[in-house]
């Protein structure tokens, strides 16, 4: 069994590191359609992606290790995830410990990561896009955490595995008011986590309104290639647990060939849709005033806390 979840694990990070790119270009198509332009393409982040590693990357003097090491970091970091969450299987092993407060905490090393890298250079834009990136992971990450604790109640584990293994014996659970709550909390949270659309607006570069490119301006090459990358993984791994959570069915529960395929398969049908729903929403969305953007992330945290209780005196009863 163990054998078998580290396997698994291997091949969540490899077909998150080969879909994740297109996942982006389909965002990115749907949205220049949807705005009546033709758009580059679902295959242009990569050939971004070659063309940075090709490059070598230019620092700016004064900078430090983390410069060169911070996009390492977050690209670990978005790796690990990747391996935790369950996307494929729900198979679970000890070298691989799927628990909520592990992911959480790992996702967290990431933001870290990022928010030094912007910091290094010592450029206004940067430490301006890192303080407000640590601001919105301030009330992201709780988030996160506790949306998904709301679900681990009635199982008495937080082993996202063991979450998602629940939720396909009991599908009552999935459209219970503690998932409705937990699950919408959850989806604002991956937005302001990977600065979307209406906390970020990751197509513009217009300096005062930046957060996650202005952390990232004075990067370049295969520097720029590891923060892209580790920032799409990061979207990818956390729409993915939203599908699994939200259409559980189709996962591998056993280590058998036809079972990891079907999980493949309902992977990549998972977060296409749910990628091609957030580009659409996005297109009818305004980017709201930062100073509204802790309000959008208190509320969401509201709903979160409302699921645990919830959950709690669904419990007691």
């Amino acid at each position: 069994m163990n054998t078998s979840a580290v396997l698994l694990a291997l091949l969540q990070i490899i077909v998150m590191i080969l879909i994740t790119p297109f996942l982006i270009g389909l965002m990115r198509q749907v949205r220049n359609r949807l705005e009546g332009r033709v758009g580059a393409g679902v295959g242009q982040p990569w050939r971004d992606l070659r063309k940075l590693f090709a490059k070598e990357p230019l620092r700016a003097p004064g900078t430090s290790w983390i410069q060169a090491g911070g996009p390492v970091l977050l690209m670990v970091s978005s790796l690990s995830v990747c391996a935790l969450v369950p996307l494929i299987s729900t198979l679970q092993s000890r070298l691989i410990p799927g628990d909520l407060f592990v992911v959480v905490s790992v996702l967290l090393l990431g933001t870290v990561a990022l928010a030094l890298v912007g910091l290094d250079a010592g450029t206004a834009f940067g430490g301006m896009g890192s303080s407000r990136h640590m601001t919105i992971a301030a009330l992201v990450e709780p988030t996160v955490l506790v949306a998904v604790f709301a679900l681990s109640v009635p199982i008495g584990s937080s082993a996202l595995g063991d979450i998602v293994r629940a939720r396909i014996v009991d599908p009552s659970s999935i459209i219970s008011l503690v998932s409705l709550l937990a699950l919408v909390a959850l989806g604002i949270a991956t937005i302001a986590e990977t600065s979307r659309m209406p906390v970020d607006n990751p197509a513009t570069h217009l300096e005062l309104t930046m957060i996650h490119e202005a952390m990232v301006l004075e990067s370049s090459g295969r520097d720029l290639a590891w923060l892209e990358l580790g920032s799409w993984l990061r979207l990818g791994a956390l729409l993915g647990l939203i599908g699994s959570l939200l259409l559980p069915w189709g996962m591998a529960t056993e280590p058998k060939l036809l079972a990891v395929l079907l999980g493949l398969v309902m992977l990549a049908a998972k977060l296409f849709v749910l990628a091609s729903l957030l580009s659409v929403t996005e297109v009818f969305l305004a980017k709201l005033r930062l100073f509204r953007v802790p309000e959008l992330l208190a509320g969401s945290f509201v709903l979160a806390l409302l699921a645990v209780i919830a959950s709690y005196l669904l419990e007691a009863r």
